[in-house]
């Protein structure tokens, strides 16, 4: 079976509860990641209505028609900042 996100629950300020095929759950900060982007598209999501305004789309977790999503292998592994170098160095 392929990987795929199944539900996700805000918990609180950027933070998310993901459940993945298999029921694993991952608990993802988003708040590190939106702090460091630079893209205005991006840093819209800082605001924490537009942000609460996710959904989980045949199996990956989007914001508005994918103007925000993640490679769902960095949200399995929890590591949404692994394509920011300049961020994990910070």
């Amino acid at each position: 079976m392929a990987l795929a996100i199944i539900a996700a629950v805000y918990i609180k300020d950027y933070k998310i509860r993901l459940v993945f095929s298999g029921n694993e759950e991952r608990v993802i900060d988003f708040g590190p990641f939106l702090k460091v982007s630079i893209n205005p598209m991006t840093r819209k999501f800082l605001d924490i209505n537009e942000f609460r305004k996710f959904k989980v789309e045949y199996g990956d977790l989007i914001w508005n028609d994918y103007e925000m999503c993640f490679p769902i292998m960095d949200l399995y592994e929890g590591d949404i900042l692994r394509h920011m170098p300049a961020a994990r160095a910070a």
